[in-house]
C-alpha cells in the first residue's frame, strides 16, 4: 500500500475522495492555488479593461484577444486553446466580432479555413490586457523574486505540456 496523500479533498459525489499531492505550506492543494491565481489575473484584467471603457467583453473574451494578438491566428487554434466546444467558441467569436474587437478573414492558403484578426479596438484592448498581466507579474517579482517566478512558469509549462 502506498504512502498517505499529502492532502485529501473530500467530494460528496458518489462518496469518493480526490487525493492531491501538491500542497503549499498551509496545506492548500496546487489546483486550488492555480484557480485562485487565475481569478486574481482575471480580476486585474477586467478592472483594467473597465477603466478604459472595455467593459463589454464577454466571459473568456480577454483570453481570446490575448491568443489572437499575434496576427492572423487560425480560428481552430483559438478554439483549441479555449478548451470549449466549437459551437461555444464560434458564438464567442461572433460576440467579439459584433462588438468590434475582432473580424474573421478567409485564410489566403485554404478557403475552407478562417482566421481571426484584431480590429483597432481589439488591439487596444489586447494591449490593456497585456499591461495588466505585466503589472501582476512585476508585483510577483517584487514579492518573491525573478527566480521563483521563473520556476513557477517552468513548472506550469511542464504541467500543461504533459497533460
Amino acid at each position: 500500500m502506498g504512502a498517505e496523500p499529502d492532502f485529501v479533498l473530500e467530494i460528496d459525489c458518489l462518496g469518493s475522495c480526490l487525493y492531491v499531492r501538491g500542497v503549499d505550506a498551509d496545506g492548500t492543494a496546487l489546483p486550488v492555488l492555480m484557480r485562485g491565481a487565475g481569478l486574481a489575473y482575471a480580476a486585474a484584467v477586467r478592472q483594467a479593461l473597465a477603466e478604459v471603457g472595455y467593459d463589454d467583453l464577454p466571459r473568456d473574451g480577454a483570453f481570446v484577444l490575448s491568443v489572437i494578438a499575434p496576427p492572423g491566428v487560425p480560428l481552430g487554434t483559438v478554439i483549441e486553446r479555449l478548451g470549449i466546444s466549437k459551437q461555444a467558441a464560434g458564438a464567442l467569436v461572433d460576440k467579439l466580432a459584433d462588438r468590434n474587437y475582432l473580424r474573421r478573414v478567409a485564410d489566403p492558403w485554404d478557403r475552407r479555413q478562417h482566421r481571426v484578426r484584431l480590429t483597432a479596438r481589439g488591439a487596444d484592448a489586447a494591449a490593456v490586457i497585456r499591461g495588466a498581466v505585466e503589472q501582476i507579474d512585476a508585483k510577483l517579482v517584487a514579492r518573491v523574486g525573478e527566480e521563483y517566478l521563473a520556476h513557477t512558469l517552468a513548472t506550469l509549462t511542464t504541467l500543461i505540456a504533459d497533460a
